[in-house]
């Protein structure tokens, strides 16, 4: 090779590579996103991969700030709250997300909008009380827990489900969301011919460990299938507790709908023992993997999910709000908006969902909306989930703590 040629082959290299390196340089601002780790809320972290995928880490130039909370963070809620303020340090910071939202997260933005009034604050799956949350964050945006209470039911019944099998521990049980849905659903039991039951399992954040919950949840769920029948559908409200209980699920029988926060990644593969990293990213190859090998599991009709995953597409999804917010493209009051941001990540998907309406007062939030899709069944393809009319009694039962 000439000189020259190898000047010229030199230059287009580092032309290249000074592209790759400042192609976020441009960033006008920055978005904090804050998640669980793999282990506790694997889809909520890869909706923040996502996003710096899209619009890169701040550490390159870019415009995303990833930071993750530990999984036994009910034990260490001062560390959590000061890293979230911390974000807002940052001159340059214009949005912090939080998916999950745990206990602490209040007090974090309270603390972020005495220091930066101008941040905008968003809180994804929140575990504070309805009331709690939205005194703090700018939107949040939480699973269906009233009417997933009842459409849940209905789906096991759809299923061949004779009993309903919900499975949570105090601390879950002591949120507002979670505890008014098992009252939902116990109702729901009732009115659709359901029976329904619920069994404790060890807290992850507790001394045990997410090993040691997990542990339990094997070993339980023989014990379950014998007790209630292969006919009855089980969940659970914690993340790490549902690998184990699918794995189980699928070896001694039973039936799931779908998990507290749904997704074709969440405790599939880690069940079913298969490998997805070449279709990462793609929700609807991800589903053909995990439905062959449920199928081939014998499975087929009795175990479900969303075609989307929930946690991803809150954490991508808030993120792509905020970035519209910011651009003065979307109101951060606009559910048709947050729609919008959230539909970027799951093209085709039917969605449902409304501002949340406070049960003692009867009053609409202006800043928390529940959100539902329908529940695609493996081997059976979707139920109209979103179609289904819930009986308006639904929304004034209570939950006594």
């Amino acid at each position: 090779m000439k000189n020259s040629a190898r000047i010229a082959l030199a230059l287009v290299t580092l032309a290249l590579f000074l592209a790759a390196g400042s192609a976020f340089a441009a960033a006008k601002y920055h978005i904090g996103i804050v998640t669980g780790t793999v282990s506790q809320s694997e889809d909520d972290l890869r909706g923040a991969e996502q996003l710096i995928k899209e619009h890169g880490a701040v550490k390159d130039g870019g415009m995303i700030q990833h930071l993750t909370y530990p999984d036994d963070f009910m034990s260490q809620q001062e560390t959590f709250i000061s890293s979230v303020v911390s974000l807002a340090d940052d001159p340059l910071m214009k949005a912090i997300i939080v998916n999950q939202a745990i206990p602490g997260t209040t007090e974090a933005f309270k603390r972020v909008r005495a220091k930066r009034p101008d941040i905008l604050l968003l809180a994804g799956e929140p575990h504070e009380d309805p009331l709690v949350i939205q005194s703090g964050a700018d939107l949040a945006a939480s699973n269906d827990f009233v009417n997933r209470g009842y459409t849940i039911i209905w789906a096991a019944k759809q299923l061949g489900a004779k009993t309903f099998v919900h499975i949570s521990f105090p601390r879950h049980m002591s949120y507002e969301s979670l505890g008014r849905r098992r009252a939902l659903m116990d109702a729901a039991g009732k009115d659709l011919g359901l029976q329904f039951a619920f069994e404790t399992a060890p807290d992850p954040t507790s001394d045990v460990g997410v090993a040691g919950a997990q542990q339990f949840i094997l070993e339980k769920v023989p014990q379950w299938i014998q007790k209630y029948g292969k006919n009855s559908a089980f969940f659970c409200t914690n993340d790490a507790h549902t690998e184990p209980l699918l794995k189980q699920l699928l070896a001694y029988g039973g039936i799931f709908v779908e998990a507290d926060l749904p997704s074709p990644l969440m405790g599939y593969p880690g069940a079913l023992g298969i490998d997805l990293s070449a279709e990462a990213g793609n929700f609807p190859a991800i589903l053909k993997k995990v439905e062959k090998a449920v199928v081939d599991k014998g499975g087929a009709g009795r175990f479900g999910t969303w075609a989307y995953s929930l946690g991803f597409t809150t954490t991508a999804g808030l993120g792509e709000f905020a970035i519209q917010v910011i651009n003065g493209k979307a109101k951060k009051d606009s559910l048709k908006d947050v729609f919008a941001a959230y539909g970027k990540y799951t093209p085709g998907a039917k969605w449902n969902g409304a501002y949340y309406v406070d049960m003692g007062t009867g009053v609409r939030a202006k800043n928390q909306i529940l959100v539902y899709m329908d529940t695609y069944v493996f081997g059976k393809g979707f139920l109209p989930t979103t179609k289904q009319k819930v009986p308006e009694k639904y929304s004034q039962i209570k939950y006594n703590k």
